[in-house]
């Protein structure tokens, strides 16, 4: 996507208010009834976006949903109110569903019981086609020369009743998502990457729940300061406990104690509610809440055996770090630069961001445990293992080989590969 095709903000026209006004928020069974027939009687794609509170609340649910249909209209509804959408589920399961940044919205649509069958993602879309920002308003304005206000995206959309100006911002988000799919629609298929995206959107959809993370506590921010086993069993209670309150009151945890206070408490192990109180991020109203809470959680930490410590963690399935590559496996290192630069010189000759081409770690865990067989097929049977989609390996798997067999050429390889190289 080139500057001059993008709409000059000059002809950039405001969309203040929606087509037929601010419907009135769907609260109960009749009128969800309503809306569900209305929408069973539309035609075309569906667009819908759904409003979270990230950032104020423990969970990840929708506390607002909003489509709207050619024929239909636009609806709102409150999940809180109606928490089961299974119903327009079942009378939308043929029609295909326009999301902006779909993996966002997919698990928490789930909870309510809306699972689309075939979607049309207006982020992806504009990743593939170049498009360098692809947030929903950027994307409105250059695509469709209208402006959208984006001043409430963060918002607590978990409290009631939600203010006007929130719920006019909330229609305005799918008034013109059908919009933007169709034209990004006529883009792709121009650019001869329609099919890419299908095969894209299917994926999405395909993909299953990611499985809950072990040892969650480990990704608390700044853990990396904290250098011994006492202090990371600090960490582990201090967060468990957190989480336990978070979950109880429906906060987010970062709401109850940052990570900072927990860090901190980490690296000076406190033994009186005083100490605990000069750490400055325990100076919070939240967190002296739970002041004895929290100096107990530090104290049960202190008290653990040396055997039930936490560990470092081990090496994980995949490979290490890039950077360590060098000193570790120096043909490995090489393997991954230059499969690194044929996939950049591919993205930019087709106009799209390096990681749709192909994921960084697929790239890692291909050049770090090469196939024996480093022609085309074995690379593209390679890639497949690794998740990579048909589109990305009839595109990649053939300039991969070449980087890779070249590097055998020049020696950059420790051993040669088991069968003969193609390509």
């Amino acid at each position: 996507m080139t500057d001059d095709e993008i709409i000059p903000a000059s002809e950039v026209v405001p969309l203040l208010e929606p087509r037929e006004g601010i419907p009135p928020v769907i609260e109960d069974a009749a009128a969800l009834a309503a809306a569900v027939r209305a929408f069973a009687g539309g035609t075309g794609p569906v667009a819908v976006d759904a409003e979270r509170a990230s950032g104020y609340r423990y969970s990840g649910r929708a506390y607002l949903v909003q489509l709207r249909r050619a024929g239909a209209g636009s609806v709102l509804i409150d999940p809180i109110s109606c928490p089961d959408l299974s119903e327009l589920d079942a009378a939308l399961a043929g029609a295909e569903i326009v999301l902006h940044a779909a993996t966002q919205d997919l698990a928490c649509l789930a909870e309510l019981g809306f699972v689309p069958r075939a979607l049309f993602d207006t982020e992806l879309a504009g990743r593939l086609l170049g498009y360098e920002r692809v947030g929903l308003g950027t994307m409105v304005e250059n695509v469709l020369g209208l402006r959208l206000e984006k001043g409430h995206s963060a918002a607590d959309w978990s409290q009631r009743p939600l203010p006007e100006d929130w719920l006019r911002y909330a229609v305005l988000d799918v008034e013109v998502l059908v919009e933007l799919r169709d034209k990004l629609h006529e883009e792709l298929a121009a650019d001869g990457k329609l099919a890419w995206a299908q095969e894209e959107f299917a994926a999405i959809l395909a993909t299953p729940p990611s499985p809950p993370r072990t040892d969650p506590w480990r990704r608390t921010s700044g853990i990396h300061r904290v250098r011994n086993l006492r202090g990371l069993a600090v960490v582990r209670e201090l967060w468990t406990l957190r989480d336990e309150l978070a979950r109880t009151a429906d906060l987010a945890p970062g709401r109850v104690l940052p990570d900072s206070a927990i860090v901190a408490a980490a690296l000076e192990q406190p033994r009186t509610t005083k100490a605990l109180t000069e750490i400055a991020p325990f100076t919070g109203r939240s967190a002296r809440r739970h002041l004895r809470e929290w100096l107990n959680a530090v104290g049960r930490a202190r008290a653990l055996p040396e055997s039930q410590l936490p560990q470092p963690t081990g090496p994980g399935d995949g490979p290490p770090p890039a950077n360590r590559w060098a000193d570790r496996d120096p043909a490995a290192a090489k393997r991954l630069a230059a499969a690194r630069a044929a996939v950049a010189a591919l993205a930019d000759a087709h106009h799209m961001p390096t990681e749709n081409l192909l994921q960084p770690e697929t790239i890692r865990r291909l050049t770090w445990e090469p196939p024996a067989d480093l022609g085309d097929e074995g690379v593209s049977a390679r890639l497949r293992e690794l998740g990579a989609r048909e589109w990305q390996i009839a595109l990649t798997a053939h300039p991969l080989s070449k980087a890779l067999v070249r590097l055998v050429v020049k020696g950059g390889l420790d051993e040669p590969p088991a069968t003969p190289l193609t390509g």
